[in-house]
């Protein structure tokens, strides 16, 4: 259609009048070289140290190294889709990744975009948190006394771990660690019902860093079959991923904890495994022309352990109040860091990093898993530094000598090879310890409730297994627990709720069970 002069002059009044321009800086710069990953870019003068940039080819990238003349970055994508001469783009920001509760039941990668085919997560920029964050100071945080319960009596019983605690799980592979954090998973169910939108459903967070990507499936796919999943979040940057990826993971992972912690709830955060994130920030590094030091790492490997591990912590009561960072006060991550060894050698470079950052390490030993001792914990050198403090009254109580006991038969039983002639005190040691080693196996992905534990830590420690063949603690403890649920049904709450020891009518309860269905198996 036709407009006369006066017509377009009017229409173009109007566009002016409801035109709101905005003018913005912009940083963009120039890729100098790309290979393996890593891209040096130019014109960046404005670029902060871990800043996200934006690359034509649609990658992302994190700017790692800011040198006088240029920037150091590395891809978090296809390297093939950058070339020289490419335009980049500074974001403006640290690199963040989506927190909160539509994380939850979702599997995602260390940049928080979902990988599990649900769609996407629904977040909002107000959702976004940088992924490396202090940690809290000390008068931010108190002292950990609250138990986080794993379901498995050799942990619950002789190295309890408490909410806000650093607890390193270690071993050489295929000795059952990632089992161990699995049942730690499932065994949380009972805090909450699995009910994600309780507060007190304490909140669990894999980390899985260069592993098979069909190994996360199938422990996603036990989460989901046990009903676990949706109070989980899977964080995956798996063995065909970009090692920065790899890298990132564990940061991306704990900044999504951090927000249920700041929020007053529970977490529980798994890094499997820590040896792998080390390597793969080697190799970064290294691209990045970072000179090598002990092993080719970096000099500064053990900042990278400890600046990721020293953020679990046990917020105070009145941490908003300290810090209004903190929504409410209270909330806790718990982080359980997973470290490969090779042949046992706990004494190796990294293994000896993270001993020395953790709050105890739970060692779990080749010769006890193919002897079939499961779980494989070496009691001997696993340790809990928080201790009792983490523990239910009844269990410090009737754990109290289990750990002196068991070292005493493994003394014992290495030299009772030597000589048959043996008294009566030793070959009792060696009959109660052979027994408490059984009590101690179990089966995987069978989580075990608290009060339970400690009704076989007291038959087993009471002597009340002494007189029973080893072969039939397994039965025995099978039908026990099952007697006691039936007959005494309130025997579990009364040890739960126990302030000193297990209470005296409950001892004597669970004293006739033991020779009420030891006199049944024998029958």
């Amino acid at each position: 259609m036709d407009l006369r002069p006066a017509e377009v002059t009017s229409v173009l009044e109007q566009e002016i009048a409801s035109f709101q321009g905005e003018s913005r800086m912009q940083s963009v710069g120039t890729v100098l070289s790309v290979g393996d990953g890593v891209a040096r870019v130019y014109g960046l003068d404005d670029c902060m140290m871990n800043e996200l940039l934006e690359f034509a080819g649609g990658v992302r990238g994190v700017a790692l190294n800011l040198e006088e003349d240029n920037v150091g970055c590395v891809l978090l994508g296809d390297a093939a889709k950058v070339r020289e001469g490419d335009t980049v783009t500074a974001t403006g920001r640290i690199i963040s990744v989506p927190t909160g509760d539509k994380l939850l039941g979702r599997v995602v990668n260390a940049l928080g975009d979902p990988v599990d085919g649900k769609g996407p997560l629904g977040t909002s920029d107000s959702d976004l948190r940088p992924i490396e964050q202090p940690a809290p100071s000390v008068v931010e945080r108190q002292p950990v006394s609250e138990p986080l319960q794993t379901g498995i009596k050799a942990i619950d019983a002789m190295i309890p771990i408490g909410r806000g605690q650093r607890e390193l799980v270690i071993g050489d592979r295929q000795t059952g660690k990632t089992a161990l954090l699995i049942d730690t998973i499932l065994a949380q169910k009972t805090t909450g019902g699995g009910d994600p939108t309780n507060p007190e459903q304490v909140i669990c967070i894999y980390v899985a860093v260069a592993q098979k990507q069909s190994t996360v499936v199938d422990l996603v796919r036990r989460l989901e079959a046990e009903n676990a999943m949706q109070y989980s979040i899977v964080v995956i940057a798996s063995a065909i991923d970009e090692a920065s990826m790899q890298y990132l993971s564990c940061y991306a992972g704990c900044t999504m904890g951090e927000r249920f912690r700041d929020e007053g709830r529970h977490v529980v955060i798994f890094y499997d495994d820590l040896y792998k994130q080390a390597l793969a920030y080697r190799q970064v590094m290294l691209l990045l022309r970072r000179p090598p030091g002990r092993e080719a790492f970096p000099g500064d490997v053990f900042n990278l352990h400890s600046r990721l591990l020293e953020r679990a912590a046990k917020l105070s009561d009145d941490a908003p109040k300290i810090n209004p960072r903190y929504q409410a006060g209270g909330g806790s991550l718990t982080a359980l860091p997973v470290v490969e060894t090779q042949e046992g050698d706990v004494a190796a470079y990294i293994p000896t990093n993270v001993i020395s950052i953790t709050d105890g390490q739970i060692f779990l030993e080749t010769n006890l898993f193919n002897s079939g001792v499961r779980p494989a914990v070496n009691a001997g050198i696993s340790v809990s530094r928080v201790g009792g403090a983490a523990q239910i009254p009844a269990m410090k109580k009737s754990a109290g000598s289990l750990r002196l006991e068991l070292a005493q038969f493994r003394e014992l039983q290495a030299f009772a090879q030597f000589g048959s002639d043996l008294d009566k005190a030793t070959q009792d040691k060696l009959t109660r310890g052979e027994r408490l080693v059984e009590m101690l196996k179990q089966g995987q992905y069978k989580p075990i409730p608290a009060a339970e534990q400690v009704m076989m830590v007291y038959a087993g420690t009471s002597g009340g297994l002494d007189d029973l063949p080893v072969k039939l603690v397994g039965e025995f403890e099978e039908q026990y627990l099952a007697y006691v649920r039936d007959t005494h049904p309130e025997a579990a709450e009364a040890i739960q709720t126990a302030k000193k020891d297990i209470p005296d009518d409950v001892k004597k309860q669970l004293d006739a069970a033991i020779a009420a269905v030891k006199t049944q198996i024998r029958a």
